[in-house]
């Protein structure tokens, strides 16, 4: 078994296993760190909206021009009187993207370009793109977030229960906030493919939340008939549990989409790649901290308000402290405690990480009787 792998077990045993529930205001402090600049990111520089949300025309040339990319947005930028986006094709063509341009602007531009890039004007292509489209665009695209995260919200409180609905939602919440941000401070322009881009990520940024939740949920049955972890330290140990598939995960999902982003749009120069690819990178990554570091841990500050939870830990932490006092490891109660596995006692020295399930002992009972 690889190093990995055995890693893996030994987390998912509970002989291993860091504390992520103890140390969340850690991760909350980052967090909140990354979302503010994000914001300041958002309200100072704004994003920079592509041509089919401003509106204005595409020029692309079918062969090669004379001159190199830069030549060309200063003189696409001259003749139009507006800051001109230049791209160049895979066919040593060039993508011309000029905002607020009518139909006799374009014409006008076309020629200037025809005499300046030394290509005949029937080997330009001018499109107009209305501003109208991509309004329509951006209003489909918040219709279906909203519809999206109702749906998400009704589901997790059905499957799971109400607090894992607004933990999973704040996470949410984060992940967008946080890629949108990026594209701010980066400076990148918005098109459709990043609204798609943003979409899909919602997906991914739910899909290691829920298998956290699905562990925890399972790892809570009958918690209130045993006196030997609090909800927190069930919650640590499902996060630690599933911690090794969330990277493996995470990893296979962000190295195609890191090859789109940094071989394809930065290598290769396909600056289209860009778009769809940088949503789902930031967001994949966004996503698999917020499940680790965020869902769980809100959900654990939640239910450790429960009054049960709360008398709960009080009985843990009274039996604890009389075990201390009296220099003996915590022992457990019986049969009810083992409902859903034995612990070591070794473990308990651990506190906040949940020990390593075994399978149901007796106490000193003879084989075959009861």
């Amino acid at each position: 078994m690889s190093r990995l792998g055995n890693l893996g077990a030994r987390l998912y045993r509970g002989e291993v296993g860091y504390d992520f529930i103890g140390n969340r205001r850690i991760w909350y402090g980052v967090s909140i760190l990354i979302t503010i600049t994000a914001i300041i990111g958002l309200a100072v520089g704004g994003l920079n909206m592509g041509i089919e949300f401003k509106g204005g025309a595409v020029f692309t040339t079918s062969s090669k021009a004379d001159i190199s990319t830069a030549q060309a947005t200063d003189v696409a930028t001259e003749a139009s009187g507006h800051l001109a986006i230049v791209q160049e094709l895979g066919n040593g063509g060039l993508r011309i993207q000029i905002t607020e341009v009518d139909t006799a602007k374009a014409n006008e531009i076309k020629e200037t370009l025809s005499d300046e890039l030394g290509i005949p004007a029937e080997k330009i292509n001018a499109d107009l793109v209305g501003p109208s489209w991509g309004e329509q665009i951006a209003n489909k695209a918040w219709t279906g977030l909203g519809i999206f995260m109702i749906l998400v919200v009704v589901y997790l409180a059905i499957a799971f229960e109400w607090r894992m609905a607004v933990a999973a939602l704040v996470a949410l919440i984060h992940d967008i906030t946080i890629t949108v941000g990026v594209y701010a401070l980066v400076g990148l322009e918005v098109t459709p493919g990043t609204v798609i881009g943003l979409l899909t990520i919602l997906g991914y940024s739910l899909y290691d939340t829920v298998v956290v939740f699905d562990s925890l949920k399972e790892g809570q049955k009958d918690i209130t008939k045993q006196t030997r972890y609090t909800y927190s330290e069930i919650a640590n140990r499902s996060i630690n549990s599933t911690l090794v598939r969330s990277i493996n995960t995470t990893v296979v999902a962000l190295l195609p989409v890191a090859g789109l982003l940094f071989i394809g749009g930065g290598v290769l120069g396909a600056g289209m790649l860009n778009d769809i690819s940088l949503s789902l990178f930031v967001g994949l990554a966004a996503g698999a901290y917020s499940s680790i570091f965020i869902a769980t841990p809100l959900v654990a500050d939640l239910k450790e308000r429960d009054p049960q939870m709360k008398a709960l830990k009080k009985r843990i932490l009274a039996k604890r402290a009389a075990a201390a006092a009296k220099g003996e490891p915590v022992e457990d109660d019986g049969p009810e405690d083992r409902q859903d596995g034995d612990y070591d006692d070794e473990d308990d020295a651990a506190g906040a990480v949940v020990g390593q399930r075994r399978p149901p002992r007796g106490h000193g009972r003879t084989p075959g009787k009861r």
